[in-house]
């Protein structure tokens, strides 16, 4: 039997004592387990996403340049090897515009070579050496 007894104040609450309380419950951990099916959708996702990834990265791959292991000789012809001269163009302001990546020095040597020292006219068409 347990003795209830009561604080004298304005609301006059009963007092339980400690004996009757309930102690404070600690977080317990879940143990969730997932279902063999949640297991296989969240595979499937994830090599969706890798999939996907590849896919992107190699359309990227493929705008910014095409395939690094091609051999040279067996890229197609650009049609920048053959150039419209405009009004002020120098050889080796058209071999720069055509090929910027390239030093333009044995270039400009073999064009100058081609045309035996002839002026360059507007509108004439140069053909650069591969």
């Amino acid at each position: 039997m347990a003795a209830v007894t009561t604080v004298p104040g304005i609301l006059e609450l009963p007092v339980v004592p400690a004996t009757h309380r309930r102690a404070a419950r600690t977080a317990t951990p879940r143990r969730c387990r997932a279902s063999r099916a949640t297991y296989r959708r969240r595979r499937v996702f994830a090599a969706i996403l890798v999939l996907g990834a590849v896919v992107v990265m190699g359309e990227a791959g493929a705008a910014l340049g095409g395939f690094p292991l091609a051999a040279p000789e067996r890229r197609p012809i650009s049609p920048s090897s053959v150039v419209v001269v405009r009004d002020g163009d120098t050889l080796w302001s058209i071999v720069e515009r055509a090929r910027p990546g390239e030093d333009p020095r044995p270039i400009v040597d073999a064009l100058s070579a081609t045309r035996d020292g002839a002026p360059l006219q507007p509108g004439e068409t140069v053909r650069l050496p591969e």
